[in-house]
């Protein structure tokens, strides 16, 4: 980690009161709405995203399997089954610790979009004995063409591993979205929760290695109590790089996210065992704050929390919802954040994850609000296949592949809002150049928005913070 270039213009920045004023509860609807946007298969009969229509209906006949269903990750048409795994434990961990502040209607709505993707992904591990599906569609393939997902004519070839052969990681990310899920639905479907926890017992027995192995050891831990998933975390913590990289958290990078969810018992149940991960969180929540010694988070000039990537956002977000979940542990044990001399109540925390909410709804140097349709000034030409097509209603005939890139190259705006995206933001110096030849800053993924809910949800019932 390198310390902040810019650490005094950030304290400056943080300690302004936020300049507009924000809607939490519109931003919170419409993010969770996102996700209907990103549907693929049948569409059901209460589709609100209407320009949307039933697409891919033939994903893994290659196989002899049915893989209809589940989520688009980004602009693009590949099913990819490792980020939607990790959007739907991001999701179920929104309904888990932040479900509280949302309204029957919200959590409800983001119980609906968290059942979409693990319905889809129960079907990933169900079938065909022995092995995972790991992703639907052939990626370069996809790529030459600009066609709404309607209209797809590339290959939807079906890709799976044998579990005896590396499947740790994506077997670890599934098992934690099981788990999580379980744990969210347990009160509201029972028999369903009681499914979810099943399979994830099942997805978990992989032999292999990773971050993602813990992750899904934690969740399992949180979701059944056994002292055998305290063991495994404990046994397999150096192993498995729980304290390398902790400064991370992704969809390709769980030990942010596995230190803290386990900091959790550490703080409720004093066990002495896995106070590890809980200092090692406490590292990383430090980290943030340029005041501290040691290593530090880095910021662009207006504020914005980033790490290097394709798409700043989706790691300001994850981030943020750490930060957000990390102050609420803290206030629950009544303790504070301790970095060598310097202590910093949670409060400190939750106004900094504020702060990164902030700027991305349109308190930053560009006034613009990167979610799309929320505010009046976001990005109109996103990097997306079926938000810049013409939708079905009104354009009937199928749009061939090479076709399409005349819309891709169209000055015209997008003809369909994809209502409540987020999209991957501006660039280190807080510039948003925009346009959908410009993927790293304009195209959405359901694992930035899947984190955001919880933020939001937070935020719309305590606006003070």
């Amino acid at each position: 980690m390198k310390p902040s270039i810019c650490s005094s213009i950030y304290l400056l920045f943080v300690l302004l009161p936020t300049v507009i004023s924000h809607n939490y509860s519109d931003a919170l609807k419409k993010s969770i709405l996102f996700f209907e946007g990103q549907r693929s298969g049948y569409l059901p009969r209460e589709q609100r995203m209407t320009w949307r229509r039933d697409s891919a209906l033939n994903d893994g006949k290659n196989l002899n399997a049915d893989l209809v269903g589940g989520y688009y990750d980004a602009g693009d048409n590949v099913k990819f089954h490792f980020p939607m795994a990790f959007s739907a434990t991001m999701l179920a961990w929104s309904a888990v610790d932040f479900g509280s502040y949302m309204s029957p209607a919200d959590l409800r709505e983001n119980l609906v979009a968290l059942r979409w993707g693990t319905d889809y992904l129960l079907k990933t591990v169900s079938q065909l004995r022995d092995r995972i599906f790991v992703h639907v569609g052939e990626v370069e393939k996809d790529h030459q063409c600009w066609q709404r997902p309607e209209d797809m004519s590339t290959p939807r070839t079906a890709y799976a591993v044998e579990t005896q052969y590396p499947a740790s990681d994506l077997a670890g990310e599934i098992t934690a979205a099981f788990a999580a899920a379980s744990i969210a639905f347990k009160r509201y479907d029972p028999s369903y929760a009681q499914r979810l926890l099943k399979n994830a017992l099942k997805t978990f027995n992989i032999n292999g290695y990773g971050d993602e192995l813990l992750w899904g050891a934690a969740w399992l831990r949180r979701a059944t109590g056994k002292a055998s998933y305290s063991k495994y975390l404990v046994d397999n913590r150096h192993s498995l790089g729980a304290d390398f990289n902790y400064y991370e958290f992704g969809w390709d990078n769980k030990v942010g996210g596995v230190n803290v969810l386990v900091a959790k018992e550490a703080f409720e149940k004093n066990v002495p065992e896995i106070a590890p991960y809980r200092d090692t969180a406490e590292q990383m929540m430090c980290a943030y704050f340029p005041e501290t010694a040691g290593p530090h988070m880095t910021y662009t000039p207006g504020g914005l929390l980033y790490k290097p990537g394709s798409n700043i956002l989706q790691n300001t977000v994850a981030l943020s919802f750490l930060l957000l979940t990390y102050a609420g542990y803290l206030s629950k044990s009544s303790q504070q954040l301790h970095c060598g001399s310097v202590k910093i109540h949670p409060e400190s925390l939750r106004h900094l994850a504020k702060r990164q909410v902030d700027y991305i709804l349109g308190d930053n140097p560009m006034k613009m609000s990167y979610m799309i349709g929320y505010g009046n000034h976001y990005p109109r030409k996103i990097h997306h296949r079926g938000a810049s097509s013409p939708s079905i209603a009104t354009h009937p005939k199928t749009i061939k592949c090479l076709e399409g890139w005349n819309i891709f190259a169209s000055p015209k705006p997008d003809p369909n809002i994809l209502v409540g995206a987020v999209v991957g933001g501006p660039n280190v110096d807080d510039k948003f150049v925009g346009g959908r030849n410009n993927a790293s800053e304009t195209e959405p993924t359901t694992y930035i928005n899947a984190p955001f809910v919880g933020l939001l949800a937070y935020f719309n019932a305590n606006k003070k913070n």
